[in-house]
Order: C-alpha cells, then sequence, then structure tokens
C-alpha cells in the first residue's frame, strides 16, 4: 500500500497558493501554475518506486506465553530490513489487551534492522492474541508511506491471577493434617488394602479377615488406607448466565478462580485433575493429569474458556463428560439456574451422572436477587421488586432441593468465598472416604 505523507500534502498545499497566483497574474500563461504540480507528481513517483524496491522486511512479534489479568508485560517488535533507514510499526490485537503507552511507534535502528519494545495490560482472562503487524516506511525523499500488512500469530493466555488465594487454600491443607502432603491413613476407613493386623475391642464385624483368621488361630482384621489417585473433573458452564457480572467480574471467571484452587489443592494432594469447559457444546476438555508440575497447563487451559452468549446445553454437556469418565469420580459443576423450567434438562442428566459419580454443584449466591428481596418498600414498584425477587429465589431452592434428592452435593457461596468453600468441601470428601 502506497500512500502519501504529511510532507507531500504541505509541498502541495504551498504549491497551490503561487499557481493561483500566476493564474490570476498572468491568464493567458495559467498552464505555468501545474509546473510545481507536475514536479511534485515525479518526485512523487521516484519517491514511491525507489522506497517500495529497496524493503525487504521480515518482522516478528516477541510475547509472552501467559500473564495474569490486570498485569503489564512487554511485547517486541523486532523487524529486518535492508532498504529503509526509518520503519513504524503498529501492531492490532484484541480486546482482551489495552496498550499502555500506545500500540505502535519507530523502530529503533539495530545490526541489519530495527526493534521496538511496547508495554500491554491484560484486562481480562482468556487467550489474547496479536493478529497482524502494519510496517511502513518513507522513501529517500520522504514523500510517500509504503505500508505492508504482515499476518502474525502471537498468542497469550491471560490467566486469573490465584496468588493472593493459594496462602489461604495451603492453610485449610494443613488444617486437614494430612500426613506429609499425602492421604491420611486411618484404620478400617479407604478403600484400598494396606494390611493385616490384630483385631482389636470395638473394630467392626466386617473387617475381620475370616480365612486368614481360621488360618492363623486368631483375630485379624483388614487395614486399609484412602486412594491417593482419585479423578477430580472440574466442569465449568461458560454460557449466558455464567456470564453476567458480580461485583463486576464475570461469574465465569470466579468459578475459574475458584476451579484453579481446588486444582492446585488436588495436584498438591496426589489425585488426578482434569478440565472440562461448555457452553451449548462441549469446548474445553482437558486430559488427566497427576503432579503439581502440571498446574500451570491446568492454568493455560482454563485460560481457554471463553465467554458465550449462548444457552447452555447440559445434555449434551455432561453426557459426553459422563462418557469420557471410565472410572468414579468427583464430578465439580459451576454453573447457574434461574428456575426449575429452564434447569430441567440438566436435573434429568444429573440423575444418570450420580448412579456412578460424585457430584457437586458449585453455585454463588445471587446477591442482587437478595437485595432485591430485602429490600424496605418504600414504594408499590418496590414491593413488586421484592415479590419477584423472592419468587426466584424460592424456584431456585426448589432447583438446589431436587439436585440433593437426586444425590448431588451442593455449596452455594458468596462469591468471594467460592475458592475456599470448595477446597474445605473436597478435603471433607477425602476425610470421609467419599471419593
Amino acid at each position: 500500500m502506497i500512500y502519501p505523507s504529511g510532507r507531500a500534502v504541505w509541498a502541495a498545499a504551498a504549491g497551490a497558493v503561487p499557481a493561483f497566483l500566476v493564474a490570476l497574474a498572468l491568464p493567458s500563461f495559467w498552464y505555468l501554475g501545474l509546473l510545481w504540480s507536475c514536479l511534485l507528481l515525479a518526485f512523487l513517483a521516484v519517491d514511491a518506486a525507489a522506497g517500495r524496491g529497496r524493503a525487504s522486511l521480515n518482522a516478528s512479534i516477541d510475547a509472552p506465553q501467559q500473564v495474569g489479568v490486570g498485569g503489564e508485560f512487554g511485547v517486541q517488535i523486532t523487524a529486518r530490513h535492508s532498504g529503509p533507514r526509518a520503519v513504524e510499526a503498529r501492531v492490532g490485537h484484541d480486546a482482551r489487551l489495552a496498550p499502555v503507552s500506545g500500540s505502535g511507534g519507530a523502530l529503533q535502528p539495530t545490526a541489519g534492522g530495527g526493534s521496538l519494545n511496547l508495554r500491554f495490560q491484560a484486562l481480562r482472562r482468556g487467550v489474547a492474541s496479536f493478529d497482524r503487524l502494519w510496517v511502513r516506511w518513507r522513501g529517500p525523499f520522504g514523500l510517500v508511506w509504503n505500508q505492508v500488512v504482515l499476518p502474525v500469530e502471537s498468542k497469550v493466555a491471560v490467566l486469573p491471577d490465584v496468588s493472593s488465594a493459594r496462602g489461604e487454600a495451603i492453610t485449610l491443607l494443613q488444617h486437614a493434617a494430612l500426613a506429609e502432603g499425602h492421604a491420611q491413613r486411618r484404620a478400617g476407613q479407604g478403600r484400598e488394602f494396606d494390611a493385616l493386623k490384630d483385631y482389636q475391642p470395638g473394630m467392626g464385624r466386617r473387617m475381620i479377615d475370616w480365612k486368614r483368621s481360621a488360618r492363623h488361630g486368631k483375630l485379624l482384621a483388614r487395614e486399609f488406607r484412602i486412594e491417593e489417585n482419585n479423578n477430580i473433573v472440574l466442569a465449568i458452564d461458560s454460557g449466558r448466565l455464567m456470564c453476567e457480572p458480580v461485583d463486576g467480574v464475570p461469574k465465569v471467571d470466579r468459578a475459574v478462580t475458584a476451579a484453579l484452587l481446588s486444582a492446585f489443592i488436588a495436584l498438591k494432594g496426589g489425585d488426578m485433575v482434569s478440565l472440562f469447559g461448555f457452553d451449548a457444546r462441549p469446548r474445553v476438555s482437558s486430559g488427566a493429569v497427576r503432579g503439581p508440575a502440571n498446574f500451570a497447563m491446568i492454568q493455560k487451559r482454563a485460560a481457554e474458556i471463553d465467554y458465550s452468549s449462548e444457552e447452555t446445553n447440559f445434555t449434551l454437556a455432561l453426557t459426553t463428560l459422563a462418557a469420557r469418565l471410565d472410572h468414579r469420580s468427583l464430578v465439580i459443576i459451576f454453573t447457574d439456574f434461574v428456575d426449575p423450567i429452564s434447569a430441567e434438562l440438566m436435573l434429568r442428566t444429573v440423575g444418570r451422572l450420580t448412579e456412578r459419580h460424585l457430584v457437586l454443584f458449585m453455585l454463588m449466591k445471587d446477591t442482587e436477587l437478595e437485595g432485591l428481596a430485602d429490600m424496605p418498600p418504600r414504594s408499590g414498584e418496590d414491593v413488586a421488586r421484592a415479590v419477584v425477587a423472592g419468587g426466584l429465589l424460592r424456584e431456585r431452592q426448589v432447583v438446589i432441593g431436587r439436585l440433593r434428592l437426586l444425590g448431588a452435593h451442593v455449596i452455594e457461596a458468596e462469591h468471594n468465598r467460592l475458592g475456599p468453600a470448595l477446597v474445605e468441601r473436597y478435603l471433607q470428601f477425602k476425610q470421609e472416604d467419599l471419593l
């Protein structure tokens, strides 16, 4: 792409005044006023041809692979060229990123090219991208801009910042008294056989190994330990209702933060963790991983859970999830619903899921509805709002009650307590050997 520079515009404007005066003073020689325009056009043509022919650009973008929400990071634009001396560049980005001091500028000369350092701030969670790069340079006379648009593909995973909440989660883990960071061993609990020991008064009769007791001539009891390789599935709904804000932050972002906290604790405890995101159809599915070293991978896959304006299809999502689970798992579902009618399909699918798996629903309290229901009735409109809000809250409790009747566990917590509440319940499940 070629277009005139500011210098060419000013030169053309400067030549218009003499041309007008020549035409006014010497009407029969009016064409002499066009000499400046013709001369300027000739210089423009030479400038365009020389600048375009001397340019052999090869530009690239260097950006970090991941960054936390609200954090700033640097982006380096590097261009290698042999012709133009002064090169300017501008990078295109999506709405998840905001430039701190502009998205472009002049490249500083380096050996064989130039470089430009820019600063950006991550505004929202997700996978941000730099999709194109505009590079331009002027010809030898500075009258023409030569511009090219280079397609680039540089992605930055914008992750929720869980560093501030990790301390609280680790404190909960320490309070659970897990010996040496593994599952606590307790006689008579768990499913994995550990050892035989002499039967003691107070032990249950079902712990007695009758065959070995007959062989040794004394009562022997089986001792079990809690398994450490439990499968934890974090299923996050990113549909329309979950994208509504709570205290200025979308519900899905708060759900992702709570899920990452529980994943951090579960990986520390030796369990296997997988991530599953869905709205109208399944979107994100990570394989089950074990060990704290894989937490970074779970974080990166969580950034791929995008915001959606579609209605959630629970039947398709939960059926797909159930088909991928080979053995009993703890399925933690982060979702939201309004009334029993919209949640009817979800209830039908959950009933089949609880037959084999332990299902836990994580819900955020609707503080807006609760505030409307408790609003002082100063006018008729306030009374109407309170009645409607109270009805919606009662219908919500009906759905929660039906979920519990189906065998699912439900936690309804404040948005800022969602993560710690989930960690507490997860540790409780381990202690009670429900996994």
